[in-house]
């Protein structure tokens, strides 16, 4: 058994005897990106007849394989896992729509006698499902043609621009091709006043929707580090840049999903290929996608700070 596995295990035996205990309570694997959540809800899920529901804001879209962290089939096979698939590239899909499907998902499971298991990196997701979200108003579409219109004129870069003078922490957090989550943030100021990113912060989270455990997976920075840098340059090596330029010939460049760390920065060497001539340098694509997901993991972890969090390390 190599020492990947025995930790799993360990963590695994250790967040089941502890759930036996109150056996309604849903477990919530969270993490930063890379940390070994699926390995780790996999383990639990086979101990408790449980299946997996996938709280990923990419892996929720079809066509966008390789670069997302999707389980593999053999995985899939093990265990069922949900809420992956299950939307198109050019579908809109944000926490509250994702709190309802996956409301129906949790029933459906323990309609049949099996344990719900969340599990994914999209942390505001697990919370607004957990624990509710703050009442972000409804979109206005008169204000959302009025900034099309922009982004059709003046280019994306426009609103990027504009969301960076009124929220600059959503503009930190948003990929300046990522016309959907862009738009959508200063609709929310235009309509409110309050920055996109305020009202984040007032997830407050007075109730609990479902009862949960928070499992925390705590791996050192420096085998994070290691880890992102290896699966990209595996997925690079696989034919990632490949399965990019064939999703921008299907129409593709300006989806959400495009705009998620690694695919942006493909897309943009994919650009500057064709702009130039000069073929992409795969070794500095990778060292870019490591540093854009450095930058990720660190969000990631600012959200994870929740006092009810049990952590487990791999150490």
């Amino acid at each position: 058994m190599n020492s990947n596995a025995k930790w799993v295990d360990s963590a695994a035996d250790e967040i089941v005897r502890s759930w036996r205990q109150s056996p309604d309570v849903i477990l919530s694997v969270v993490g930063p990106t890379a940390s070994g959540k699926t390995d780790l809800a996999i383990a639990i899920a086979t101990r408790i007849f449980g299946e997996i529901i996938s709280a990923d804001s990419v892996q929720v879209y079809r066509e966008f394989e390789r670069g997302t962290g999707k389980p593999s089939a053999e995985e899939r096979a093990r265990v069922p896992h949900h809420m992956i698939d299950i939307c198109d590239p050019h579908d809109a899909i944000d926490a509250a729509k994702f709190v309802t499907l996956a409301d129906r998902t949790i029933e459906d499971v323990r309609s049949r006698g099996r344990v719900p298991i969340v599990c994914g990196g999209t942390f505001l997701w697990t919370r607004a499902l957990l624990l509710g979200l703050a009442p972000i108003p409804a979109g206005d579409k008169v204000v959302r043609d009025e900034l099309r219109a922009i982004a059709d004129s003046q280019g994306v870069e426009s609103l990027h621009q504009m969301l960076h003078s009124v929220d600059p922490a959503s503009a930190r957090r948003l990929h300046v091709n990522d016309l959907v989550r862009v738009s959508r943030a200063l609709e929310v100021f235009r309509m409110t006043g309050k920055p996109l990113s305020s009202w984040h912060d007032e997830h407050a989270f007075r109730e609990t929707r479902h009862p949960h455990r928070l499992i925390g997976i705590d791996q050192p920075r420096e085998t994070l580090d290691v880890r992102v840098r290896a699966r990209a340059k595996a997925w690079i090596e696989e034919g990632w840049v490949d399965d990019v330029r064939l999703l921008i010939r299907r129409s593709y460049l300006s989806s959400r999903a495009m705009g998620s760390v690694g695919f942006a920065e493909i897309a943009e060497a994919i650009a500057e290929e064709a702009q130039t001539g000069v073929p992409i340098n795969t070794a500095t694509l990778v060292d870019q996608i490591v540093r854009k997901t450095r930058v990720f993991v660190r969000r990631q972890r600012t959200w994870l700070r929740d006092k009810t969090m049990t952590w487990v390390s791999p150490n």
